[in-house]
């Protein structure tokens, strides 16, 4: 192959010297609770809201707030500060997520941003690890660990 014919090639056509591999990213909503950086699939999020009246509901766990009205939907509303063993503190930040059937409320003290990660570079948690709500971590750029909420096990505690 002459050195006119290489000028000549599209890209496709191109002898490859490496396999080039695609990075599979998915796109992931952080929030933060207690002083830590959460994510979670944007494919389980339904929406967002704020200053949404909680109603208080006898013998319920701890960590389950109470129940709103979302358009004629009730809906558990759990407390993250509770489940992670933290103080209360007055939030008026939920986000409504879905798996499978199920929607749940989380009451999350700020929503930060969303993200695209590199599926890859998620790791798994330690085993016999403390906190059974994070399905794994990874760090994003600006030196930020993300832990990814696992909303499977989630679903499990209301």
């Amino acid at each position: 192959m002459t050195d006119q014919d290489l000028l000549f090639q599209t890209e496709d056509q191109l002898p490859s010297s490496e396999p080039t591999q695609e990075a599979q990213t998915e796109k992931y909503l952080l929030f933060l609770s207690s002083g830590l950086l959460f994510g979670v699939p944007a494919s389980a999020v339904v929406e967002i809201i704020t200053n949404h009246v909680i109603t208080w509901v006898p013998l319920l766990p701890g960590h389950v707030r109470g129940v709103i009205n979302l358009r004629g939907q009730i809906l558990p509303i759990l407390d993250i500060r509770r489940l992670l063993a933290q103080e209360d503190r007055e939030n008026t930040c939920i986000i409504i997520l879905q798996t499978g059937d199920e929607q749940v409320g989380i009451l999350v003290d700020q929503v930060e941003k969303m993200v695209d990660v590199d599926t890859s570079t998620i790791l798994p948690v330690p085993p016999r690890s403390a906190q059974e709500l994070v399905s794994g971590m990874c760090s994003l750029d600006g030196g930020q660990t993300m832990m990814v909420f696992d909303c499977v096990r989630l679903l499990e505690h209301t």
